[in-house]
């Protein structure tokens, strides 16, 4: 028999079927929190252990430092790249269909890049790096699916405490890339390589955590409570499709102020975080030295998450989103003036971190409060391919500026990315005013 167009998904209604009390809701809060954060710490740890490298990896493959960016690029193309499919899928699928798909890309990614560092081929490493990017993809969708069904008044907590959860495994990362490296030195294996063996494991392990825990689907679970409450428009497919995302963000003045809240955030932070490596490079520092400041910088972007959670839930989303206009520009200020001073530099990059969290997690919650629940999925997609799509763009340009010009120069431009979200941000304050 011939499914009608308007009929869900079978796996879906299955899932979404299941009776659900009032009284059992608080219990699969908790319980979809755990495994988010259970896979956060993990997914952490794959995508830290490798970014802290990427940089140095691409230019010991390359011969130069012009093309570090491109592995910064390269990484952000993968999430820029796979957001609005895995949107699409999630929207049909549910979270848990997206999200081990995206771990399972980011593990093959990741034995690409291997392969292009042992054959010396820039293009294939390259490639390699785009997919490992996907492994992004999946902690930072991750954040939506803990705002699915949290309470409003609680939406920018749940996000931050998922996006907390990475500290763990993302402050570990950069400091087990040395012995990541000596671990498979004796393959044949280049050592700034060996981090990217390491992520593939964990990727892998994060998508079995997923697969088999992360039930009843979150997403799924919120618009049958949705269309339970009267919402008719929650399971509408039409709803859910990219058209309805853009319509969506069109229509509202406070979905513009979150997209280009999370754009700038990330850019500015890619584009000094991923030369920061080839700076310190520059000035003698050595690979340890160089995963502690990345350590420095992780904990700034997840250990305080939970604070600007609360803060954008008791004082408001937009009073957050300016905190993370000053914080990101004072970073730039530190970074961009600090020469050959490693203090002054692990400072910047610290305060760079605090900036972005401030900036997601305000963002990300301001974007969630601003859409129907129909076109969330849709939305979040759009969020986070323009977020890496712009971040992508401004890791390569990032090499070249750094290249030509320096690493000063390049924080200061970064910092004039954060112009447009002030401007926005402050007129949406004088809107509600």
């Amino acid at each position: 028999m011939t499914k009608t167009p308007d009929a869900p998904d079978t796996a879906a209604s299955r899932e979404t079927a299941l009776p659900l009390s009032p009284a059992a809701l608080p219990e699969l809060r908790r319980r979809v929190q755990a495994v988010l954060v259970a896979t956060q710490i993990l997914g952490g740890l794959g995508i830290a252990t490798g970014v802290a490298l990427a940089a140095v990896l691409a230019t010991e493959v390359s011969g130069t430092d012009a093309l570090a960016g491109l592995a910064s690029t390269a990484t952000v193309a993968g999430p820029a790249l796979l957001a609005m499919p895995l949107a699409a899928l999630m929207a049909r699928r549910g979270r848990r269909a997206g999200l081990v798909l995206a771990y399972l890309l980011g593990a093959l990614g990741a034995g690409v890049a291997v392969l292009g560092a042992v054959l010396g081929s820039f293009p294939v490493l390259l490639v390699g790096l785009v997919g490992f990017g996907a492994g992004s993809s999946a902690n930072l969708a991750a954040r939506f699916a803990a705002a699915d069904l949290a309470e409003p008044d609680r939406r920018a907590r749940a996000i931050s405490t998922v996006v907390w959860a990475t500290t763990i495994g993302a402050v570990l990362g950069p400091n087990i890339a040395a012995p990541a490296g000596r671990s498979v030195a004796g393959l044949g294996i280049p050592v700034a390589a060996g981090p990217f063996v390491w992520a593939a494991v964990v990727f892998v392990v994060s998508a079995l955590v997923v697969a088999l825990l992360l039930r009843p689907d979150p997403l799924l679970t919120a618009r049958a409570l949705a269309a339970a409450d009267g919402d008719g428009t929650a399971e509408r497919p039409e709803g859910q499709s990219l058209r309805a995302g853009l319509r969506a963000v069109r229509e509202s003045p406070q979905a513009r102020i979150a997209l280009v809240t999370v754009a700038a955030s990330q850019t500015v932070m890619v584009s000094i975080m991923s030369m920061t490596p080839v700076a310190l490079t520059h000035h003698g520092a050595g690979i340890e030295l160089i995963g502690l400041v990345i350590s420095v910088h992780i904990a700034g972007m997840y250990a305080f998450s939970p604070v600007m959670g609360w803060l954008a839930d008791r004082l408001g989303r937009l009073a957050v989103i300016g905190l993370a206009v000053g914080l990101l520009g004072l970073a730039a200020l530190l970074a961009g003036t600090a020469g050959a001073s490693h203090p002054q530099v692990a400072a910047g990059l610290f305060v760079l971190g605090l900036g972005w969290s401030a900036g997601l997690v305000s963002g990300s919650a301001l974007l969630t409060d601003s859409v129907p629940q129909a076109a969330r999925a849709a939305v979040q997609g759009l969020s986070d391919t323009v977020m890496n799509a712009a971040a992508g763009v401004g890791g390569l340009v990032a090499g070249v500026i750094v290249s030509q010009a320096g690493y000063g120069p390049l924080n200061a431009l970064a910092a004039c990315l954060l112009l447009p979200m002030a401007a926005l941000t402050l007129r949406g304050v004088l809107r509600r005013a």
